[in-house]
């Protein structure tokens, strides 16, 4: 095999039938020039599964951003691709996502369409952010064939996506110390800062069992989650941004009250996992008490963020208000 243009860097903290379906469907590609890293954090021993297929095997849970990292360093292919290991791609995602990519340049990161397995929903078609620093999937829950246009979007989904390398060696990888969940907001962020555009890219489908590795509502996820979108914003957000950010959080909070009172949201969801809503404000707490002490550090990785930024502030402001998403429908979502 010819050397490959793309590696394709799955995580897993599972090795079973959703990562072996997984990898069935990569070995369907139309493309070809490609390998597979897959990266075990379950600290087992993962079996070799194919030709174009290499393993790292971690002795405990790197982490996606850890194990993502594993991944490119061990690589010297001109993109990288992430993708969930519950997750399913077309056979053509690839050569759809490079044609994309050959065409757009100035673009170093793409978005895939993403469907809720079995269904003709999306799961993502690109990513939204809050005033709080909240991200959410563009057209979650709604039908594919309303985003069958290619376009601009802030940035893509970590469950599926294409990186230009390039981009990644000039910002620098996945920040590492938020172990799970945002590494992809702060990422993308940290791209646009650089000057790097996204594309969300119809027809590289790939349908994702939804938190399948992770469960959809569970504390490990409340509280990263919560604190992850602290370190996100304390490390991007301008300061015309960064002042809202306490005000935003608030109302948000608020309205997870309703949203759990209708039965709705996230935070309902939590609930019928069989866990208290008690719960919730402690996991608040404490992940601003984390954020606190690492707070010299993110000052630091701020200032390194301003000083390689290739763009004014006014336009990093106008994209995030381009692809805006309310706090209300973060907690009703």
């Amino acid at each position: 095999m010819s050397e490959p243009i793309v590696t394709v860097i799955i995580p897993t903290l599972a090795i079973g039938d959703a990562l072996a379906y997984c990898l069935s469907s990569l070995e369907l590609q139309t493309f070809d020039l490609f390998e597979v890293v897959v990266v075990d954090n379950s600290g087992g021993h993962a079996p070799v599964f194919g030709r174009r297929t290499r393993v790292i095997a971690n002795p405990g849970n790197a982490g996606f951003a850890g194990a993502v990292n594993q991944g490119i360093r061990s690589s010297n292919a001109a993109y990288v691709a992430t993708l969930n290991d519950d997750t399913v791609a077309d056979r053509r995602w690839l050569e759809t996502l490079i044609a994309c990519a050959e065409l757009h340049p100035q673009a170093g990161m793409f978005a895939c369409e993403v469907r809720l397995a079995g269904t003709m929903l999306l799961d993502s078609a690109g990513m939204l952010i809050a005033a709080d620093g909240s991200s959410k999937q563009r057209g979650h829950e709604q039908p594919a064939i309303d985003f069958a246009d290619a376009s601009e979007v802030l940035f893509p989904s970590g469950s599926a996506a294409l990186y230009r390398r390039s981009m990644l060696d000039q910002i620098g990888f996945f920040d590492e110390s938020f172990f799970l969940y945002c590494e992809d907001t702060d990422l993308g962020l940290r791209a646009r800062w650089a000057g790097w555009g996204c594309r969300y890219v119809p027809g590289a489908v790939v349908e994702h069992h939804y938190s399948h590795s992770a469960g959809r509502a569970s504390p490990l996820k409340a509280y990263y989650v919560e604190r992850n979108r602290l370190y996100t914003v304390l490390k991007n957000f301008p300061i015309r941004l960064l002042w809202r950010v306490p005000f935003a959080s608030a109302s948000r909070y608020l309205w997870y009250l309703a949203a759990m009172a209708a039965g709705q949201g996230k935070a309902a969801e939590f609930r019928r996992s069989g866990y208290s809503a008690v719960l919730l404000p402690i996991f608040v707490l404490r992940a601003h008490a984390a954020t606190l002490g690492r707070l010299p550090r993110l000052l630091a990785e701020r200032r390194r963020i301003k000083s390689s930024r290739r763009i004014r502030t006014n336009e990093f402001i106008a994209q995030i208000e381009r692809h805006a998403i309310g706090v209300r429908q973060v907690a009703w979502l």
